[in-house]
């Protein structure tokens, strides 16, 4: 069975043999389902997530724009969050989806809120 499921997940694990994250440079981890994207910034080293932010979130989801627009917000709301912690840098994730669309609006969400990766 070679469904989408299974080949994306195939790249997800090819993708985190290269990618990983410590605590001053933690791994930028994005989630993308049909309706929603999640992203959150892990520390793999010990193995605990940072800080996260999703189109779910309050802020976010009272606003009326579309899923890119919102994945762009999710990714500003991330690099704020980061940025408070004292975090400037990290690793992008894809975590098996293109680099493209709503996955490219959350790295230049991050990006324009002071990420650098």
């Amino acid at each position: 069975m070679n469904s989408k499921l299974v080949q994306r997940q195939k790249i997800r694990y090819r993708i985190r043999k290269k990618v990983s994250g410590t605590s001053t440079k933690p791994r930028l981890s994005v989630f993308r389902s049909n309706a929603q994207i999640y992203v959150q910034l892990i520390d793999d080293n010990n193995g605990v997530t940072l800080a996260s932010a999703s189109s779910r979130d309050k802020d976010i989801l009272a606003q009326k724009v579309t899923k890119t627009e919102k994945s762009k917000l999710v990714g500003a709301s991330v690099a704020l969050k980061a940025i408070s912690l004292g975090i400037n840098t990290c690793v992008f994730d894809r975590g098996g989806n293109l680099y493209h669309g709503r996955v490219k609006a959350v790295a230049e969400g991050a990006r324009e809120g002071g990420l650098q990766f």
